[in-house]
């Protein structure tokens, strides 16, 4: 029951990762000034007109978009349905006499769903601010991560034992192609929580060259203040471009890597890695194509989200190559 209930979660909380990345990239985040609550109610949002008169006078900044309330209220119904769950999975690996369970991963999954939660409600409170907003984003990656890792901990027996004095590049390779995806994702997403995905509307250049002017002090600035509304981005066009340029130099590099790491397990003979790199290859293979094609089509709402589906795609395959790597070797 654990392990259905683990799956359960694991599936409910990449759908939220979509989700939130949704309502972010619709300009939905504020789309609740309050919170927990939208304009005062926990359930539904103001849609009546003696309630969106009085929502209206209470936040007079911020007029009632029921859609983009809507958007923001089943993100929060979600991600409280999901921090149920992993309440349920620690209380059943606590309560697990034999101790087969995982009593301690389940704990920090718990400990970084509470901290999500504060981020969460920081991200209305300061006016959806980048960092904020970005390190929510990497909260949320993380709590499906360890979904993940405790989920393919339970199922030891679908692969095969990988001995590492036969293949004595797997960890290195596997750990930096993690390390190098993790600064990948945060670098999306700040570009994303900058309103920077268009500043560059060609490809391979940016503005017709590939070095334009930029801005890199400005572009990576990490607070400007608390009493900022960041809706829609506060940088100039030369910062941007900046932040763009970077992702889209970073997401070269990372390609080059994995591109690499993709060729060791493909030939390294065992089964076990071989399917691991085809998993990795098309997750990469669908994100770069998710990535060009955003800039080609001007940043379609559904490619986007897409893009950040994709990018979780991608982390839950290289994870899965450290699990292999690092957990099940001998």
């Amino acid at each position: 029951m654990f392990h259905r209930l683990n799956l359960l979660t694991l599936v409910l909380c990449y759908i939220l990762v979509v989700l939130g990345a949704f309502v972010r990239l619709s300009n939905a985040g504020l789309g609740c000034p309050d919170w927990p609550g939208c304009y005062g109610q926990v359930v539904g949002v103001p849609e009546a007109r003696h309630e969106v008169a009085a929502a209206e006078e209470k936040f007079p900044d911020r007029p009632v978009v029921a859609k983009k309330a809507w958007k923001e209220m089943v993100h929060r119904y979600l991600a409280g349905i999901v921090g149920l769950l992993i309440a349920a999975l620690a209380i059943l690996a606590w309560r697990d006499r034999r101790r087969t369970l995982p009593r301690g991963l389940a704990t920090i999954i718990g400990v970084v769903v509470m901290v999500q939660i504060i981020f969460g409600a920081l991200t209305v409170t300061l006016k959806v601010n980048p960092l904020i907003v970005t390190t929510h984003l990497a909260l949320g990656l993380a709590t499906l991560s360890l979904l993940w890792w405790m989920w393919l901990s339970g199922n030891q027996r679908a692969f095969e034992i990988i001995r590492t004095r036969q293949f004595r590049w797997l960890k290195p390779l596997a750990g930096a192609a993690l390390l190098l995806l993790i600064g990948q994702i945060l670098l999306g997403g700040w570009t994303s929580t900058n309103y920077a995905a268009l500043a560059c509307p060609d490809f391979p250049t940016c503005h017709g060259s590939f070095l334009p002017k930029t801005a890199l002090s400005d572009a990576f600035t990490l607070w400007h203040g608390h009493d900022i509304d960041y809706e829609y981005g506060i940088l100039d066009v030369a910062a941007r471009a900046t932040v763009h340029l970077v992702h889209r130099y970073g997401a070269l590099v990372l390609s080059l890597a994995l591109a690499g790491v993709i060729v060791y397990l493909l030939r390294s003979g065992s089964a076990t890695l071989r399917r691991l790199g085809l998993f990795v290859m098309a997750a990469l293979l669908l994100q770069v194509a998710i990535g060009i094609g955003l800039v080609h089509l001007q940043l379609p709402l559904w490619l986007a989200d897409a893009h950040n589906a994709g990018a979780a795609l991608l982390l839950l395959a290289v994870l899965a190559l450290n699990h292999r790597a690092w957990r099940h070797s001998n």
